[in-house]
């Protein structure tokens, strides 16, 4: 089983003067989901090598056993040093593809043509693709095979705008992407602010906030065996 792990490469918030990137537990909880199933990894960027973290993520508040995992394994911090470039990567070589979140995919992400490429083309193949917290932003240009927007009239979630207020960025981020699936024909929900959430639409798999990762990645992981079956 190969995985793909599509990180981003921004890392300025806004106009804030501060920096944004990754969310640690959004990489490092689905990480070993993945790794201790048995699965080869390969980390991806749109800029390839050394993706920036959130530096807010890597704070004792939001520490956990598996970022703390994550930052003690010597083959993983490797891995996350050399990514490989995006552009370089196909679908076809992978089982799942599957997006960490943090704010940084909301501008680099987003936008990417490789991105929304490799996006497209794993969905026609019906191989799980996932997306965790503010990742399913990633999702705002892809389209589905009829031309319209992958998540119209699909069940989705992720950081919704409850969340976004509360960390004091809803004038900050490009776009509120619970408002934002919602406009593109999502069918959006959400549970409490801050709890586990995830939620699946054939192959299509969204997880709410960073609590929600290792339920999505357990997600993918379910639907690919599924399919085997």
């Amino acid at each position: 089983m190969n995985v793909l792990i599509v990180l981003t490469s921004h890392d300025s918030l806004g106009n804030t003067g501060k920096k944004t990137g990754f969310w640690l537990e959004e990489l490092a909880a689905p990480y070993y989901v993945f790794k201790d199933a048995g699965a080869n990894i390969t980390l991806a960027s749109p800029k390839g090598g050394q993706p920036p973290l959130d530096p807010k993520s890597n704070e004792p508040d939001f520490q956990t056993d598996d970022t703390r995992r994550f930052e003690a394994d010597a083959e993983a911090t490797a891995l996350l040093a050399a990514t490989e470039k995006l552009s370089s990567v196909s679908q076809a070589d992978f089982d799942i593809v599957f997006y960490p979140g943090g704010h940084g995919p909301l501008w680099d992400l987003a936008e990417d043509s490789d991105s929304i490429a490799l996006i497209e083309a794993a969905h026609i193949a019906g191989k799980p693709v996932a997306f965790v917290c503010h990742a399913p932003g990633v999702l705002r240009h892809v389209k589905g095979t009829d031309g319209k927007p992958l998540v119209n009239g699909k069940k989705i979630t992720g950081f919704t705008n409850s969340e976004e207020a509360a960390v004091g960025l809803t004038k900050v981020v490009p776009f509120l992407l619970e408002d934002e699936l919602s406009q593109l024909g999502g069918i959006f929900s959400a549970g409490d602010d801050w709890s586990v959430y995830a939620v699946q639409e054939g192959n299509l798999i969204t997880g709410q906030n960073p609590a929600s990762s290792a339920e999505t990645a357990r997600l993918a992981l379910k639907t690919l065996a599924q399919a085997a079956a």
